[in-house]
């Protein structure tokens, strides 16, 4: 991997203010990248290369001149296809909007775009994002970029496998049960999901409720952290954004590891964890926790979190697809379905008492980092196993309760409005992409930023544990396999 489109976008960046790279040359690869890869994969589903090669000449003419292009002037965006991208098919994954062309930018996405991104391609997603497995009626399944065969997870899958291959050098995600992390994971990249308000969201159906966020993906932690500053805002009509986004510092400084408590935990007392994962990871701390100034065994209390996590995500669903399910049930997909019925069925007390306990555990959760500074654990519970199983069924023998417990280890933060931040380490047992959570409470993204960034830096150094590459060669058809 050596063409422009493998450079980290920080580097890339660099070279396009520097004038060695143009952001021409930079759209053309990822271009090519494409071209030669997605067939493979079914990463990118939508995709305007004219649009995009117009502002990427307006750009380096705008450079030229002498004039501030913007902070990510010149960088090939992919958009998740949950975001209205002006002018470029956006579906959400569903039936119901197939042909549908938005005529203005998702907020986020416009801030990216004025930053002086050039939105190249919209990345898949299942549908309305419900789901840890990437594929949709739409456009289908999206394989993982170290077999195809395989999941990416989801529901940012089709981002975090266009950035595997090099597609573009940031692509956007969200976040609610782990739909950021888990592909991140899955696919050997790098994601991070902001407090709630941080990113502001204004089109959620349920204003209130804070558990969905959007966030960035890279390849690397200092990657995610360019875009994370580009999607940054102040809009208060959503009622968790705050005037306090300068917590977000410019650059990621050289972090001492050595000044840092962290906690670390295989399962948070509460995720089921395949018991090959949980060595991986064990074995994995072992290489990197003499780095940290103190490592405690220990995870925050987390009771309850499974029915918490089971109403609260009814309630979501309820609010943004009951009238979808009443009108347009048969262009659904099993996943929003399942999840808005059992919704419906839960009662007033059901919600009222989710609220309590969530509210209860966040204050547990909080109080935690009075004792530590960060919580790390693995970034999903299970190695990527078939793209044709919708979800995993059992772990460890255990037959799973509801489709989303595999999730656990990304929804019990979710849960406490928690940070993290989602770094590759190396591969797993079966060989396929490995990757950790470094979690802080809410408020708290520049020291998860921070120290997510040096710890990349200590497994950088260790090939065991160093971020893996795809086969591309495989998967371009020009070798074996």
């Amino acid at each position: 991997m050596t063409e422009p489109c493998d450079l980290p976008a920080v580097a890339a960046r660099r070279s396009i203010a520097s004038g060695a790279l143009s952001p021409t040359e930079l759209l053309e690869s990822c271009i090519r990248r494409i071209e030669a890869t997605n067939t493979a994969v079914n990463a990118v589903v939508a995709i305007d290369a004219g649009a995009a090669r117009k502002r990427a000449k307006d750009i380096e003419a705008s450079l030229a001149r002498g004039e501030d292009a913007g902070l990510l002037a010149g960088l090939p965006i992919g958009v998740k296809d949950l975001q209205a991208t002006q002018g470029l098919r956006t579906t959400w994954g569903s039936l119901l909007f197939k042909d549908t062309v938005p005529a203005a930018d998702e907020s986020s996405v416009a801030r990216v775009r004025q930053a002086g991104g050039v939105i190249l391609c919209k990345t898949n997603t299942p549908e309305f994002g419900a789901g840890a497995n990437t594929t949709n009626r739409v456009y289908g399944p999206t394989g993982n970029p170290f077999d195809p065969a395989k999941t990416c997870a989801g529901s940012s899958g089709g981002s975090a496998v266009a950035l595997a291959l090099g597609q573009v050098p940031l692509a956007t995600g969200s976040d609610y049960g782990g739909s950021l992390r888990t592909p991140a994971s899955f696919c050997g990249v790098a994601g991070f999901r902001p407090s709630p308000g941080l990113v502001p969201a204004v089109d959620r159906p349920a204003g209130l409720s804070p558990f969905g966020v959007t966030g960035s993906m890279g390849r690397t932690i200092a990657d995610t952290h360019l875009l994370l500053r580009a999607q940054l805002g102040v809009d208060k009509r959503d009622p968790f954004s705050s005037d306090d986004i300068n917590r977000i510092p410019a650059e990621l400084g050289a972090l001492d590891l050595g000044q840092v408590r962290a906690a670390i935990s295989t399962d948070l007392g509460c995720a089921p964890v395949d018991r090959n994962i949980a060595a991986t990871f064990q074995a994995r701390v072992s290489t990197f926790r003499s780095a940290f100034k103190e490592v405690q065994e220990r995870a925050p209390d987390f009771s309850g979190v499974h029915e918490v996590f089971e109403v609260l995500r009814g309630v979501h669903f309820v609010a943004a697809h009951r009238e979808r399910l009443e009108k347009s049930r048969d262009l659904l997909d099993r996943n929003v379905v399942d999840n808005t019925e059992r919704g419906l069925a839960y009662s007033l007390g059901d919600v009222a008492r989710a609220q309590v306990e969530q509210s209860k555990l966040m204050r547990r959760f909080i109080a935690f980092f009075n004792e530590v500074d960060v919580l790390i654990c693995p970034a999903a519970s299970v190695s990527p196993f078939p793209h044709s199983q919708l979800f995993v069924e059992e772990i460890n023998g255990e037959k799973m309760p509801t489709y989303m417990r595999w999730l656990a280890i990304t929804y019990a933060p979710t849960m406490a409005l928690a940070c993290a931040a989602a770094v590759p380490c190396g591969l797993d047992h079966a060989g396929m992409p490995f990757g950790i959570q470094v979690i802080g409470p809410p408020g708290a993204d520049a020291r998860v930023l921070e120290v997510a960034h040096a710890l990349e830096q200590v497994l950088a150094r260790n090939k065991e544990t160093a971020r893996p590459l795809p086969p591309l060669p495989v998967l371009t058809g020009r070798g074996p396999g």
